[in-house]
């Protein structure tokens, strides 16, 4: 190694002693505020685990950095203990588990359960009978009772406490095994948070059943249209012959679907959901002391089963001979080889993890190297994922133009064969573990973070192997490159699966049918004692904190380019932008020049030798190219600042073209845009962009077939070369002052005496939307989506309360009234949400955005139901106050922290302004009631003229009933695409 590497390198590894402390990380036991603990020296998450009397696992780690909580109740039970004749079965109780107990969610529960017993009966009945006409009746008698029963329930009233109380995520997951609610909060609910999630758990009620089912249908036809999710599903089934793993989906089946089974519901919650099989997990503001005792306070009542069984298979043969299977669909061509891996945190685990960086990291592994920069496949890359008691390791790719599927394969195997050759430099292996433990030192910043790395401990090994966990990485530095290739060598034989995802129709596709349903009374103007309890219930306040940008911003001068600094109080590492105000709309080909980059050498290395550098001292670096904005980012540890930046100048100073890799990027790109005209996303952002602009549009703005093909080196160097000659500002986030860094900047980067002018940025017209129009394009699905989008009024900085109000109630949330009425009330989508959107430029105007995506036999019913909701605003005063709240509550708890505050600074910026709007914002929501919403309602949304981006098959979907809703317009792609 060359002595300023191994410098770098030595730098590296000291900074992480007082991490690795000779200790390492330890089991300890303490005892405090009456409660005996467990915990793991030196960990950074400084996490508590505690077992409760009755088994229930509670895991604290503090982080009093803002005053929020964030929460994961996790239960060890997901897809691989569903029944075999009822899979998808934890799925649907996860969506259950949000309708409420005998206390909350009922009206009156002792009128509603005759009724709840009766549609669970008929359930059964419906289960056992065949005859396709019976069943109808029975689903008949089923929507009539379950109609009755909802005049006596309330449609989401679990979120409505969770918005008021300023909850900003609720949600939940479902997967192979387990299942976990998740929620973050303001650290002064806590008392009334564990009062709702201890509630929540004592006897749920399964009620407004068949609504939430259809919506588990809308969830089985969206992964219908995932092509490449079903080749997931059939790869694992063969990765697995024998575990659930591959046996069984957490969906589950189209008909175990057809016909679920609330008592095997309610017999799996009272099997798994038992405080022996959970963990409550909290990370973010709290006394750990007082939180144990209120945890157990909430949860004491939940009774242990010491005759817990859990999913305990029989071990997977070993896998012999390649197995290959194929999936037809009309995205664009795919490819992934897949073997089956070990149980997480095994030394095989390790290794594994290891062997999967060592080939792609994207920088320097060996597929970076040999695959991506040489350009000989798109997207080619390397991954292993492990779970409690197997692995997958897999290999991706996408074929290039005029490539097969096989040759992407064979490149793919040609590179695992070098592997097991050892041709790799040792350089290699010591740099992965330097990048490894540089993303160690971050990953414990956000809450979110450290409950996810400790429910996925919990899931793998109740936490009990925390301790090996945190020493992961320093137990695999000590693993050497001759262990990996003799491990490679044994590990990659002929035992793998091909899966490949062609073009074409696939037949055995079948989605499922939509039943016939009343819409249901969601009775969201009332609530139940225990909900106006909770939300009447007093905190203790908390004092919002905004931003002083004057204070919060140091700035200083390096050369004649502005610096901007704000001090990383926490670590030695920093994070460095090089912002230019423009972008593709000012230079049509920077975003080419930004993908030719990568593949550019310079007079003393090649593009591969500077992405080796780069790896080899952990840092990063990456020009980034939007439509009106360009930056230049460099991070790493502050020890290696000096030599990243350098380098940083030097490649743009530098550049040698490569005629090969502008021939081969090219082709490739030309690939990647036929690619997206087969991938429905792209299609569905291209509709809304004509829909809104037009046919000159900023998603068909851009180089032509001919104008690619036309493009020379010259033009994209003297782009790159020329960036550090226009004006830019530089913020810095790291342990440096101002005046220092400002000083250490001059001295590496390069401006000129003074900027270049850039060329302006072109412009494109909203559209005045006068009528309706319907845009639509054909697609291959199960499913139709629709957008409704209106150009409305100019940015006014005066409306940011109402609009933030208005959106918290109408549209954005599981409270919202939109989600109550498209899918709770009437099980039209899975998906759905409506917002007032804000410009980013201040003179630009707001634009209209509603959604829905619905099977496509329901597309006529979803399109009137969302179109009643912007034709007149339901009144629904509670939802109203706790909209009202959660707002208000969002603003007093938030906390925009480090760098992040750069990017308030420029978002504030391109609105006109030089101060934290959000204080202006939050001051007028407290003053803000219904009726002004409704005046904004009415001036803004209310019985106005939409534009309607409509895609789905037409196959599915007949002409005449979207040329009732406006005049059509049948879209072509190149007519989206522009080209």
């Amino acid at each position: 190694m060359k002595k300023k590497q191994l410098l770098s390198f030595l730098l590296l590894f000291l900074s992480f002693q007082q991490v690795y402390a000779q200790t390492g990380y330890q089991w300890k036991t303490a005892t405090s505020g009456g409660y005996t603990y467990k915990y793991v020296t030196n960990d950074p998450s400084k996490s508590r685990f505690y077992t409760l009397k009755n088994g229930l696992t509670v895991i604290l780690s503090p982080n009093n950095s803002k005053p929020e909580v964030e929460y994961r109740m996790t239960v060890r039970a997901g897809s691989n203990t569903d029944p075999r004749n009822a899979t998808g079965l934890a799925h649907y109780l996860e969506h259950l588990l949000f309708k409420g107990t005998d206390k909350f969610g009922t009206l009156d529960y002792a009128k509603e359960k005759p009724l709840l017993d009766k549609i669970d009966a008929l359930y059964e009945q419906y289960n056992k009978t065949t005859d396709p006409e019976k069943r109808k009746e029975i689903y008949k008698e089923i929507d009539k009772v379950s109609f009755e029963a909802s005049n006596y329930s309330i449609a989401n009233e679990y979120d409505k406490m969770m918005t008021a109380m300023g909850g900003n995520s609720t949600n939940a997951g479902t997967g192979t095994e387990l299942t976990v609610y998740m929620e973050d909060f303001p650290s002064n609910s806590i008392d009334k948070f564990l009062a709702l999630q201890s509630e929540r758990f004592r006897n749920p009620v399964f009620r407004i059943f068949h609504t939430e089912l259809e919506a588990v249908y809308e969830e089985k036809n969206r992964s219908l249209d995932n092509d490449n999710g079903k080749l997931g599903e059939k790869v694992r089934s063969l990765l697995f012959p024998t575990h659930n793993y591959g046996q069984q989906t957490t969906i589950g089946t189209i008909e175990h679907l057809k016909n679920p089974s609330l008592v095997e519901i309610r017999n799996y919650y009272n099997k798994y959901y038992v405080p022996n099989n959970m963990a409550a997990i909290f990370a973010g503001d709290f006394n750990p002391d007082e939180m144990i005792k209120k945890v157990d306070a909430a949860f004491s009542y939940m009774k242990p089963d010491p005759k817990l069984q859990t999913y305990n298979p029989a071990p997977e043969k070993p896998l012999v001979g390649i197995q290959r299977v194929e999936v037809k669909g009309p995205s664009a061509e795919s490819m992934i080889i897949a073997y089956r891996g070990y149980a997480d945190l095994s030394k095989e685990n390790h290794i594994l993890d290891l062997i999967a960086a060592i080939l792609y990291n994207g920088k320097a592994g060996l597929i970076d190297i040999n695959i991506n920069k040489q350009q000989k496949a798109l997207g080619a890359s390397a991954s292993y994922s492990a779970q409690k008691d197997y692995g997958i390791f897999s290999l991706n790719a996408r074929p290039k133009q005029g490539q097969t599927l096989q040759d992407v394969e064979k490149l793919l195997l040609d590179e695992i064969a070098k592997l097991k050759k050892g041709e790799f430099d040792e350089q290699l292996l010591r740099a992965t573990i330097a990048n490894k433990k540089l993303s160690f030192i971050q990953a414990f910043d956000f809450n979110s973070s450290r409950a996810d790395y400790l429910m996925e401990s919990f899931v793998s090994n109740k936490g009990e192997k925390w301790d090996a966990a945190l020493n992961e990485i320093n137990t695999q530095s000590k693993i050497t490159k001759a262990e990996i290739v003799a491990f490679a060598n044994k590990f990659f034989a002929d035992n793998y699966i091909v899966g490949y995802k062609v073009k074409g129709v696939d037949e055995e596709s079948v989605k499922v049918e939509k039943p016939e349903i009343t819409p249901i009374n969601p009775n969201a103007d009332h609530s139940s004692a225990f909900t106006l309890k909770n939300i009447e219930a007093p905190v203790a306040p908390i004092q919002p904190k905004f931003l002083d940008f004057n204070k919060d911003i140091s700035k200083g001068k390096a050369r004649n380019a502005q610096v901007l600094a704000i001090k990383n109080q926490d670590n030695n590492i920093y994070r460095m932008n090089y912002r230019f105000e423009f972008g593709t709309y000012n230079y049509k080909l920077l975003s080419l020049a930004s993908r030719y980059l990568p593949f550019l050498g310079t007079d003393k290395y090649s593009s591969e030798e500077l992405s080796k550098k780069f790896y080899n001292i952990a840092s990063n670096y990456n020009l980034s190219v939007g439509t009106e904005n360009t930056s230049i980012s460099i991070s790493g540890l502050q020890e290696n600042f000096d030599e990243a930046v350098s380098l940083v100048e030097h490649i743009f100073q530098n550049l040698q073209p490569n005629e090969t890799a502008l021939q081969s990027l090219k082709n490739n790109l030309l690939k990647e845009r036929e690619n997206a005209k087969l991938n429905k996303s792209s299609i569905m952002s291209g509709l809304r962009s004509y829909a809104i602009y037009g046919a000159k549009n900023p998603f068909n703005y851009t180089l032509s077939d001919e104008e690619i093909k036309a493009v020379k080196s010259e033009d994209l160097i003297k782009l790159l070369k020329n960036l550090f000659n226009y004006e830019h500002t530089i913020t810095y986030f790291g342990p440096k002052e101002v005046n220092v860094i400002s000083q250490d900047i001059a001295k590496l980067h390069f401006t000129p005496t003074e900027f270049t002018p850039f060329e302006p940025a072109i412009q494109f017209t909203h559209q005045p939307t006068t009528e309706n129009k319907v845009y639509f394009a054909n697609y291959d699905m199960v499913q139709s989506e629709i957008y409704w989008s209106r150009n409305s009024s100019r940015y006014d900085p005066n409306k940011k309360a109402e609009i933030d109000l208005f959106n918290a109630y109408f549209g954005a949330g599981m409270g919202s009234v939109v989600f109550q009425v498209i899918r709770e009330s009437k099980a039209l989508a899975y998906s759905t949400q409506a917002v007032y959107a804000s410009p980013a430029k201040a003179n630009e105007p707001y634009t209209m955005i509603a959604y829905v995506g619905s099977q496509a036999d329901k597309m006529n019913e979803a399109i009137a139901g969302m179109n009643e909701l912007l034709t007149e605003l339901p009144n629904n005063e509670k939802s109203f106050i706790g909209a009202k709240s959660n707002v208000i509550k969002n603003f007093e708890s938030a906390r925009i922290e480090k760098d992040a505050i750069f990017s308030a600074y420029f978002a504030e910026k391109k609105l006109g302004s030089n101060v934290d709007s959000r204080k202006a914002t939050y001051e007028r929501a407290k003053t803000l009631n219904f009726s002004d919403i409704n005046n904004f309602y009415k001036e803004n949304i209310a019985g106005k003229p939409y534009a309607y981006s409509i895609i789905g098959s037409e196959n599915r979907i007949k002409k005449e009933d979207l040329e009732k809703i406006g005049p059509l317009t049948v879209l072509s792609l190149k007519e989206i695409f522009g080209y």
